[in-house]
């Protein structure tokens, strides 16, 4: 515990505030260390485990703390940024623009998250595909039962991810959720 008061300068490395608090081991595989652990205060524990209802405004200081140094702190941002997605905009766009590399990001999905953490969509270059990204399409694309064929360099806003299979995303097309292979999408941005 004193290693994680150090690294956060006494106050809880999410919100700032001084009060309530205590360590918050991250899991699925917490050890006890600084390493898979943030300073948390004790409303933001309460809401990351689930214990209090989610309040969107208070979590609106991820915009800042997810730029942090350590690791860990950009693991809880990016799980409550991912949370919060679905009903707020902002939060979206704030877990579209963290980069967390292919193991961290692995990390961030195993708990706490939408997203099974057993598959990783990833597009025609390899990049990994989050629910939310923009992605473009690389070839001409006949929709089945639709009636049109889906241009090359489409851009496909707001995906979301096939829970069950890495092989297929979902978005909007010409007005039309459609069903689309990840081998023929490059990631956006």
């Amino acid at each position: 515990m004193d290693e994680l008061t150090a690294r956060a300068g006494g106050v809880c490395e999410l919100c700032g505030s001084n009060e309530g608090l205590a360590a918050y081991e991250i899991p699925p595989d917490s050890d006890g260390s600084a390493n898979k652990a943030v300073l948390a205060c004790q409303t933001c524990r309460s809401q990351i485990d689930g214990s209090e209802a989610i309040a969107s405004d208070h979590w609106r200081c991820l915009n800042d703390s997810m730029w942090s140094e350590h690791l860990p702190v950009q693991i809880v941002a990016w799980r409550m940024l991912d949370k919060l997605a679905a009903d707020e905009s902002w939060a979206q766009d704030a877990r579209d623009m963290m980069y967390l590399d292919d193991d961290a990001l692995i990390w961030a999905r195993a708990a706490g998250s939408k997203a099974d953490s057993s598959i990783i969509h990833k597009d025609a270059n390899g990049a990994v595909l989050a629910a939310g990204d923009t992605v473009t399409l690389i070839k001409d694309l006949k929709v089945k039962g639709a009636g049109f064929t889906a241009k090359r360099g489409t851009a496909v806003r707001g995906i979301s991810l096939v829970a069950d299979n890495a092989g297929q995303i979902e978005g909007r097309v010409s007005g039309q959720q459609i069903v689309i292979l990840t081998e023929f999408v490059k990631k956006s941005g």
